[in-house]
């Protein structure tokens, strides 16, 4: 989900051959690499926590290689990722916070955001993109 947000954010800049992604706070930025199923970012979750992290999702939704909704990534603007994953230090309890405020502020349906949700999961496990280090 903050894949899409950071997209509707504009906190995603293409530069030469690589991406520069802001954090929601604005404070940290990650270079982000892809190359063909290679993929690089110096975020935390990436380096230290070993998945593809948000940034990498967010520029292949770019790129066209990830599923992308307008619709829903516009309804996840603005959101202050870092203070609620801070806050609450549990992803599922943030990702229903994010769930039910969206439904009920941008009257998105939390069965459309699972919808999108699904399908970059499933297509991140159909190709074969593996961490560059």
């Amino acid at each position: 989900m903050e894949a899409l947000g950071a997209i509707a954010d504009g906190r995603i800049t293409k530069v030469n051959d690589h991406y520069i992604v802001t954090s929601s706070e604005g404070d940290r930025k990650y270079t982000v690499k892809v190359e063909g199923e290679k993929v690089f970012s110096d975020d935390n979750g990436t380096k230290f926590r070993n998945y593809i992290g948000y940034p990498i999702i967010a520029v292949l939704m770019l790129e066209g290689k990830l599923p992308f909704d307008k619709r829903i990534s516009e309804a996840l603007k603005g959101i202050d990722w870092k203070k609620l994953n801070e806050t609450y230090k549990n992803y599922s309890v943030v990702e229903r916070i994010i769930k039910e405020k969206v439904s009920k502020e941008k009257g998105i349906n939390e069965s459309e955001i699972d919808g999108i949700i699904e399908s970059v999961l499933n297509e991140l496990r159909r190709h074969s993109f593996y961490k560059a280090t």
